[in-house]
């Protein structure tokens, strides 16, 4: 891995507030696809083929949480989903996401935050590298489970490694004991960016809103 690029992702790990976060990613915004794919990224890639099994083409509205710059909405786009709606925190990330112009709308918010959105505004959501330590908080299923309508599916992949924080795979857990939502995917574990950091182990999973 570059040394400079593996300054980057440590600084995004390291990340003890939003603003320093947000500040990681728009400094890492318009080489960061570059470097994920060098680094062998394979979450994006199995995070679309999940969700194209799950979702039909004709079901709605989509909310890419987390968005990055957009590779995960453009793979989504180049297999026929349209009506994409992206949030992120960095705008950096989100000025090259609005460049690729496949989002219908883009704006920026904070996964762990209140959602400025009504309830049931999306049909379906996918959320890939977002909600993990140095990120998101577990407790943004809460917010990303509100927004979804009733049988609306969540494509979410989460570290499932033993360095991961047990708080992520808990809180899905905890969730479906609670009756919010329902497991009805769970993929193999496999290595998220295997050429660049073989020790990130990460699992896709499909939810079902109830």
């Amino acid at each position: 891995m570059p040394n400079k690029a593996h300054k980057i992702i440590q600084d995004v790990y390291n990340a003890t507030s939003n603003e320093q976060s947000a500040n990681a990613y728009d400094r890492w915004a318009h080489q960061y696809e570059q470097d994920v794919l060098s680094w062998g990224a394979r979450f994006p890639f199995v995070a679309a083929t999940v969700f194209a099994r799950f979702v039909g083409q004709d079901q709605g509205r989509i909310l890419d949480a987390g968005c990055g710059t957009g590779l995960q909405g453009e793979l989504l786009h180049l297999a026929g989903y349209s009506d994409i709606v992206g949030i992120d925190m960095s705008k950096g990330m989100l000025d090259v996401a609005r460049s690729k112009g496949f989002y219908c709308e883009l704006y920026s918010m904070i996964l762990g935050q209140e959602l400025d959105f009504p309830d049931n505004s999306f049909a379906n959501v996918i959320t890939t590298g977002a909600i993990t330590p140095g990120h998101a908080p577990p407790h943004s299923f809460l917010e990303i489970i509100r927004v979804t309508r009733t049988q609306g599916k969540i494509i979410v992949n989460i570290r499932t490694d033993e360095e991961v924080d047990p708080a992520y795979p808990a809180a899905l857990r905890e969730y479906e004991k609670s009756g919010i939502w329902k497991q009805i995917y769970q993929s193999e574990e496999y290595p998220a960016m295997p050429t660049g950091e073989p020790e990130i182990l990460t699992t896709a999973y499909v939810y079902e809103v109830l």
